[in-house]
């Protein structure tokens, strides 16, 4: 079995809610499926839409490829690779481009929403077509199975309805890969209670030195219930953060101490700190001793083994609608 997923280059770091969200569901994933191969591509073609600096475009790929592997990514057992050196994403983007009609893209939620919005004239062509390359990315790789989040399940929907449309045309050429809905991983929240995103500001990088994270925790917002009063773990930010890092042990006795009383949003938010030390201290750690050099080249190598897969495919896709004469 083969499993595919993918990570963007948009940013030079990760914050804690990718690590919980992204990162720490697929290393645990591939501890499931133990005998699976593990794809994990870097979307730097897709990142280039937002990033069209080839110096920041560049820093933060490598720089992303490195926190994943300090959190866990086993190198030599993920399949790393950028698809830029793969030149059959971009023919099988081109072909899947031909056989694929407006009206099916125009169901997109991200082009239905600038139409509602009026913003059509705003956006360009490749976030119009932006599922078109998804779909060649997965599709390249005979893949079986793609961990997507509830908002990612349309992109796989389209890579599947162009696979069964190309080999009803065509004859029996892609496998129809599945989708494995990550249901347990829900909202990750920042610290002023929105979802953590970069364009909100509200995250914590796992590069944050112990200073920076300290006066982040400090920022979240709390109650006005006194220490004395008990709490419900449920309507406080502080513990909707803090929960991330606990056992189920561990989370138990803080969520009595919430509802018994006497638990002071200072103690939570320190506790909450010393949480997060404990997960990211290891991860720089490791961070520091990945190379730049470490990680181009293992992109070379990679790029040498996906491009025979690549290549196989392509030629068994251009000797089908005749591009092979």
């Amino acid at each position: 079995m083969r499993i595919l997923t993918w990570l963007q280059a948009t940013s030079d770091q990760l914050h804690i809610g990718n690590y919980f969200g992204a990162v720490k569901p697929m290393i645990e994933l591939a501890e499931k499926f133990k005998d699976a191969e593990i794809f994990l591509f870097l979307a730097i073609m897709h990142s280039f839409n937002n990033i069209q600096d080839p110096v920041a475009l560049r820093k933060n790929a490598i720089n992303v490829l490195k926190l994943y592997a300090a959190c866990g990514a086993d190198l030599n057992r993920f399949m790393i690779f950028n698809p830029a050196d793969v030149p059959g994403h971009a023919q099988l983007n081109r072909v899947l481009s031909c056989i694929t009609n407006m009206w099916f893209m125009e169901r997109m939620h991200t082009y239905k929403e600038a139409l509602d919005k009026g913003k059509t004239k705003e956006i360009n062509i490749w976030v119009f077509c932006y599922p078109i390359l998804m779909a060649a990315d997965i599709l390249l790789y005979d893949t079986d199975l793609v961990p997507v989040g509830k908002d990612q399940k349309q992109h796989l929907e389209f890579a599947r309805d162009i696979a069964m449309k190309f080999n009803n045309a065509f004859g029996e050429t892609f496998k129809i890969p599945k989708p494995y809905i990550q249901e347990d991983v829900g909202l990750i929240i920042g610290i002023d209670g929105r979802k953590m995103s970069k364009s909100y500001n509200n995250y914590i990088w796992l590069l944050d030195d112990e200073k920076t994270i300290l006066k982040r925790v400090k920022q979240i917002p709390t109650s006005a219930l006194t220490v004395e009063e008990p709490k419900n773990p449920d309507e406080c930010n502080v513990y909707k953060i803090c929960k991330l890092f606990l056992t189920p042990e561990e989370d138990e006795t803080l969520r009595k101490r919430y509802q018994a009383g006497g638990l002071s949003y200072k103690d939570a938010k320190e506790y909450t700190y010393e949480k997060i030390i404990a997960l990211v201290q290891p991860i720089q750690e490791k961070y520091a001793k990945i190379s730049d050099q470490d990680i181009i080249d293992l992109l070379a190598k990679n790029a040498k083994i996906v491009n025979k897969i690549a290549t196989k495919k392509i030629e068994d896709v251009y000797k089908k609608i005749g591009f092979s004469l």
